[in-house]
């Protein structure tokens, strides 16, 4: 029968897997931005979140922070290599606060709580801010700008990590990954939603503005059309 760190350390692995994965989903996405050379509407607030979060989780992993958390470690030390470029306010960040976590507190469990938390107000920041772009899809129909992968991955990704939570339990880690597979199941969700409506390469997106826009002009067209025509007959 297999034991319950085994089973652990089985699932960590998995769950190591599904969050490199989760860290290369944008990629698509950046390769884009790369071509068209712009962001477009694409919002930035998933990836920011996400380097932060894995810097956190890394501090949260350290043996003198809370014990037996290697895979933690191991998995969110590549998520900063990807997007983490240039963010040096977020390393100074991160920094302090590892300063105070151990100069201030003494103990794991002092620590783990610390630390805990921030991490998982990061987490959750992480999972939620693909959702930032509902109103847009909502709006025009579209999901052109809602990542696919990354909403997927989220999903997946929060819910290995809280089967992880379980077996050993450790509520900073179930918390904000059991609400980030909740996130990730409403993302796919109105993903389904929109899908269909979304316009296919090639064809635009008829915003609700430019729609009235052209109706006004219509109308004038129509209002100004007897009057060029009453012009003609005086004419001749």
């Amino acid at each position: 029968m297999v034991s319950t760190e085994a089973a652990r350390n089985i699932v960590g692995i998995i769950g190591n897997v599904i969050s490199f994965g989760l860290f290369l989903s944008p990629c698509p996405t950046f390769w884009r931005i790369i071509k068209r050379k712009s962001v477009e509407e694409f919002q930035p607030y998933a990836y920011i979140a996400t380097c932060m979060n894995c810097m956190f989780w890394i501090l949260y992993g350290l043996p003198v922070v809370h014990p037996d958390s290697t895979l933690v470690i191991t998995i969110n030390a590549i998520g900063p290599k990807k997007v983490a470029i240039g963010l040096s306010g977020e390393v100074v960040f991160v920094a302090v606060v590892a300063i105070i976590t151990m100069v201030a507190f003494h103990t794991h469990n002092s620590r783990s709580f610390f630390v805990g938390v921030i991490c998982d107000v990061f987490n959750i920041i992480m999972y939620a801010s693909p959702l930032t772009i509902v109103k847009k899809v909502i709006t025009t129909g579209s999901v052109e700008y809602m990542p696919f992968y990354l909403s997927l991955a989220g999903f997946t990704n929060g819910c290995i990590w809280t089967a992880y939570a379980l077996i050993k339990l450790d509520y900073f880690i179930l918390i904000s990954n059991g609400l980030g597979s909740l996130f990730g199941l409403v993302q796919l969700i109105i993903y389904g939603i929109y899908y269909r409506s979304t316009p296919k390469k090639g064809q635009d997106i008829v915003k609700p503005t430019e729609a009235r826009i052209t109706g006004t002009k219509a109308r004038i067209t129509k209002v100004k059309s007897p009057s060029k025509m009453e012009m003609t007959d005086a004419e001749e």
